[in-house]
């Protein structure tokens, strides 16, 4: 077992899963889930934790599947734009969506130590951001939410004994 954001999972299924439903997505929708795309989200699901356009270029130059950061920028670009992938803001970094559903509002849960990353539901409709929205009349279109503290382990691991 590995660890799905913080939680014990059945790693292997979670990467075959995602991985056929996006291409089931890109089917449907009439895309090309290219080796290189396909190879980035696996990256991504690998690990759970958020990784940078330079170290997933890195590793796809290792497999000679490319070594200019375009090839990796239009990949994450991509998969960002299909919901695939989320762009960590905080950490100028990726992470494959957990949730493949059509407009769902991810918030996200940063462990500084590991630097795993949960991504969470969050409804931006509601909440102090929303009230705020309402009050001056502002229509919120899109809001990243992130937060950035320890997972249980890592704070079971730094807690005093």
């Amino acid at each position: 077992m590995a660890l799905e954001g913080f939680d014990a999972h059945d790693h292997s299924a979670c990467i075959t899963g995602a991985l056929d439903l996006a291409e089931q997505q890109c089917i449907e929708r009439g895309l090309r889930f290219t080796p290189v795309r396909k190879r980035v989200l696996q990256f991504l699901l690998e690990d759970h934790r958020a990784m940078g356009a330079y170290e997933i270029l890195e590793r796809l130059r290792e497999e000679g599947l490319g070594s200019q950061p375009p090839v990796a920028y239009r990949a994450l670009d991509f998969l960002t734009k299909q919901g695939f992938a989320h762009r960590i803001e905080g950490l100028n970094a990726f992470i494959a969506c957990t949730s493949l559903k059509d407009g769902h509002t991810p918030a996200f849960l940063i462990c500084r130590a590991c630097k795993r990353v949960l991504e969470a539901e969050s409804d931006p409709r509601g909440g102090t951001l929303a009230q705020a929205a309402r009050a001056t009349g502002f229509v919120i279109e899109k809001a990243v939410r992130e937060a950035v503290g320890l997972c249980p382990t890592c704070a079971a691991e730094s807690a005093p004994a």
